[in-house]
């Protein structure tokens, strides 16, 4: 079921929070906590009922191990500190069994790491491995042409984090709805952000969070109001011309090149920052806080501010699950490299089946080596040699320099991660540049008569064609819109209820109803 639908906005979102807070209200606690499971599930198998075994099987097995994990842990915990408060010798025995209890829970943790990954690679990444071995090796082996599970990426790692932090012994709470609830919960399910099963627990079992806040609603359907704009009006309306750029690549010239560019970035941006207000709005309907996902990112002044603001709880996952256990900064500065650009490669992995995904990752891995290299070792250089910062030397240009650098930079990388294949990424490159020529609008074209006679010379290299100035007024809007505005954290740390948000909210989201002409999908469903 999509947010962006009538379905969930005139039905199910309303019967499960009536559900919900009457269940609550009748103090039925357990009977809540199913009840919004039961919707959850509900809400997954919209789009297909078949896959709805997959996630409850994958949602046993994890409470299984992860629960099987802490348990050893705490009793293990329980028989040292009898066995220090006893003031023993320390038998041998003693510790053998320990050492063996500590190879266990490492077993276990390895095996339902693999088999989460099995599980993942099967059905996003079986197709990509085959076709990429008939390559290699020549053969003739017929694809599976499996159907990738809705949200499958993230309840995989919401799961891995969650056997991580047991075998850390962060997990201190083991019940089977509980636990089912934090995977199912319907605002996070599909796409994210990315859960911590300790920020979450805490929340579900809060008595206060099972009374109806009306703060909390009027901000939950401000943010889902705000999402859907961003959604419906924003996003889909750049769609249709990044779709169209990206599909006829070849007869790209400058500035249509440069549109779908920039397009594709703002489309991929509202849409996905959409889906996270309408998310985090969802959830917070029934006072439970998500944590958030945005924070202005194509605001940034540098690609590590950039992954500071941008999908952060995919960052914060990648950072606290690969890359320190890699060994982060720790082991010295080759292999801190090494460590993020390997952590930026799996994140494009992670993205899709593709080696544009792998490339993208590649980029930005490449570009967050460079900074660190120029933050810590080239820049201290030259500022030591010639006495002077960069600040200093540009003054107040080094933001918009920074910036500059820093959204160019993403706009590019955008282009090899939203194009199918190379060929399609290097024509919207080659257009970009200027190759296939400079398109200049019948509409603006009259309005630079100096420059008439210079074009009338230069038939090769400036054509007149149809730029439309929707086009342009668009993405101006969406910088302005971008750069700005106050960014759905800002909004919601600002927020008071009042007539003048109440006429906001209203004026948004029957706007934004008005416009629900067709259902469009979530680009990160396919993620």
């Amino acid at each position: 079921m999509l947010f962006n639908s009538y379905e969930f906005i005139f039905f199910f979102l309303p019967v499960a929070l009536i559900g919900y807070f009457w269940l609550s209200k009748k103090r039925l606690t357990t009977a809540s906590k199913a009840w919004l499971v039961f919707a959850s599930l509900f809400f997954y198998s919209w789009w297909n009922v078949i896959y709805l075994p997959l996630i409850l099987i994958s949602i046993l097995f994890n409470f299984t191990i992860g629960s099987t994990i802490s348990k050893i842990i705490f009793s293990s915990i329980k028989s040292s500190n009898t066995f220090d408060s006893l003031s023993l010798n320390g038998k041998p025995t003693d510790l053998v069994k320990r050492s063996k209890t500590v190879i266990s829970q490492k077993t276990l943790l390895t095996f339902g790491i693999v088999c989460n990954l099995s599980l993942l690679g099967y059905f996003k990444y079986m197709d990509f491995f085959i076709s990429n071995a008939n390559i290699l090796l020549g053969s003739h082996i017929d694809l599976l042409h499996i159907v990738l599970p809705l949200g499958i990426s993230f309840f995989t790692f919401t799961q891995i984090a969650y056997l991580v932090d047991a075998y850390r012994g962060e997990v201190k709470e083991m019940d089977y709805l509980n636990y089912t609830l934090f995977v199912t919960f319907f605002p996070h399910l599909l796409a994210g952000p990315i859960l911590h099963h300790k920020e979450m627990m805490p929340q579900f079992d809060n008595i206060r969070n099972k009374v109806l806040n009306y703060k909390n609603l009027s901000l939950g359907l401000f943010l889902f109001s705000i999402g859907l704009f961003k959604k419906v009006v924003i996003a889909d309306t750049f769609a249709p011309w990044a779709n169209t750029g990206f599909e006829t690549t070849s007869a790209l010239t400058l500035f249509e090149a440069w549109a779908t560019s920039i397009s594709y970035t703002f489309q991929l941006y509202f849409d996905f920052s959409g889906y996270t207000d309408m998310a985090l709005g969802s959830a917070l309907m029934f006072n439970i806080r998500l944590p958030f996902n945005f924070n202005s990112p194509y605001k940034a002044l540098s690609i590590q501010d950039f992954w500071r603001r941008w999908h952060m709880t995919l960052s914060r996952f990648l950072r606290d699950y690969i890359y320190i256990p890699l060994g982060g900064n720790r082991l010295g500065e080759f292999r801190t490299y090494t460590n993020l650009f390997t952590v930026f490669l799996i994140g494009g992995l992670w993205h899709g089946a593709s080696w544009m995904f792998v490339i993208w990752g590649a980029m930005h891995g490449l570009a967050i080596v460079i900074h660190r290299a120029w933050s810590e070792s080239i820049k201290p250089k030259i500022k030591a040699t010639i006495g002077k910062s960069k600040d200093e030397l540009f003054g107040k240009w080094a933001t918009v320099l920074a910036w500059l650098i820093t959204f160019n930079f993403i706009n590019l990388t955008w282009v090899f991660f939203r194009a199918k294949d190379m060929d399609k990424a290097m024509n919207v490159i080659s257009g970009m540049i200027g190759e296939n020529g400079v398109i200049v609008s019948e509409e603006y074209f009259v309005k630079i008569k100096f420059l008439r006679s210079f074009i009338a010379s230069h038939q090769s290299l400036f054509h007149i064609c149809l730029v439309e100035s929707d086009t342009v007024i668009y993405l101006t809007l969406a910088f302005i819109i971008a750069l700005a505005f106050k960014n759905s954290q800002q909004q919601t740390i600002d927020f008071r209820p009042s007539w003048k948000e109440l006429l906001i909210m209203l004026t948004i989201l029957i706007y934004s109803i008005f416009n629900l002409s067709k259902v469009s999908e979530f680009l990160y469903f396919t993620f």
